[in-house]
């Protein structure tokens, strides 16, 4: 791992191999312009050209069944939506510094990220208490990116898995 990196992960409990400081923090300040990021209580983890990772704790706000405290289905779809998205961000980012694009003229394009489709497959209730959401980058191109992403409890249970496209250029 670079000093760089190695500086921001000290800073910051991320780990952010591939990312300069000034990088990193246009990272987070485009995660953290989205306020249901806040209320689903997302915290990235690990933000790199091959894997990004978030953990959220379970709360009262996101149950979906009361009877059995269970997380709501909705939450989780938008915790694999958020992560999957950063995957396609960091790529894009990594595929316009890797075509010399100025790193002024990178967030115009990161402004167009959006949800093209996505596939939840919920594989188990969401019980737990904290959980870990990753997502690797499946493909990316010059327009789509498509992600993989895991949705998992602290006991390591694989909850839901889920597919995004992105677009990201």
């Amino acid at each position: 791992m670079s000093t760089e990196s190695n500086l921001i992960e000290k800073e910051t409990a991320v780990d952010t191999q591939g990312f300069n400081p000034s990088e990193y923090k246009i990272a987070i300040n485009f995660l953290e312009q989205i306020p249901f990021n806040k209320v689903l209580g997302l915290k990235p983890t690990k933000l790199s050209q091959d894997y990004c990772e978030f953990k959220m704790n379970m709360k009262d706000d996101l149950i979906g069944n009361f009877l059995q405290g269970i997380l709501h289905g909705g939450a989780i779809s938008t915790a694999l939506d958020v992560t999957g998205g950063a995957m396609a961000m960091v790529a894009a980012w990594q595929r316009l510094k890797n075509q010399n694009v100025p790193s002024s003229e990178r967030p115009k394009t990161l402004a167009k990220l959006g949800t093209i489709d996505m596939r939840v497959d919920f594989l188990r209730p969401g019980k737990g208490k904290e959980f870990t959401i990753g997502a690797t980058l499946l493909r990316i191109g010059n327009k789509v990116a498509v992600t993989r992403m895991e949705f998992k409890n602290e006991k390591d249970e694989l909850i839901a898995v889920g597919t995004g496209t992105y677009l990201c250029g």
